[in-house]
């Protein structure tokens, strides 16, 4: 299925400041592989959709933002939390060295896992385990973002974080951009958001 140009100028673009690597990822990463055949006509409009389980793919726009605020440079390291159909987690693999990917639903990972294998992704790393806990073992990250809403700053995820690291979560509604200093945090806010809650 070739991807219609409605979907990288008026949703991706827009989304993420016209940044040109992050629409090449979105080429590279076409949303109709990580959908199932029933919803392929509406894999490019700019809606959240379902992959089993209770989970959704979210909405191009909001991946598109989410992965602009975290400002991944190619020599990033980055742990991604709710690994869901892939279609974050390939979008990241795109632009950084290399992604750790953690589900807490087995069927979901593992589907995630072959399809971008299919797509010929090397560099990603798949867990299944609960994401509040994040991924000690590669840890610290230069990066962390969420793709499950939480009520608050997962501590394991800051600890996890990098000196001059970020983390982008949604917390109770709401896009926070969270940067790690050398005497704390410093939190902003991003738009407001609706996402499926962390599986425990």
């Amino acid at each position: 299925m070739k991807i219609p140009e409605y979907y990288i100028k008026k949703i991706v673009a827009p989304a993420c400041e016209n940044d040109e690597r992050i629409i090449s990822a979105f080429l590279k990463c076409p949303r109709n592989r990580f959908i199932d055949e029933a919803m392929q006509r509406l894999s490019f409009d700019d809606n959240a959709l379902p992959i089993g389980y209770g989970q959704t793919i979210s909405k191009p726009s909001t991946v598109a933002y989410m992965t602009y605020l975290l400002s991944v440079s190619e020599e990033d390291i980055v742990l991604e939390i709710g690994t869901g159909s892939g279609f974050q987690c390939g979008i990241l693999a795109s632009l950084a060295k290399f992604v750790y990917t953690v589900e807490r639903i087995p069927q979901l990972s593992y589907r995630a896992s072959l399809t971008l294998k299919k797509m010929h992704f090397k560099n990603i790393k798949f867990k299944v385990d609960n994401g509040h806990i994040g991924w000690e073992e590669f840890a610290p990250y230069d990066k962390i973002i969420a793709t499950a809403s939480s009520d608050e700053i997962p501590e394991n995820l800051l600890i996890q974080l990098k000196i001059g690291g970020r983390l982008v979560i949604p917390i109770k509604d709401r896009i926070k951009i969270i940067d790690k200093l050398e005497d704390g945090i410093d939190i902003k806010d991003g738009e407001n958001c609706r996402f499926v809650e962390f599986v425990k």
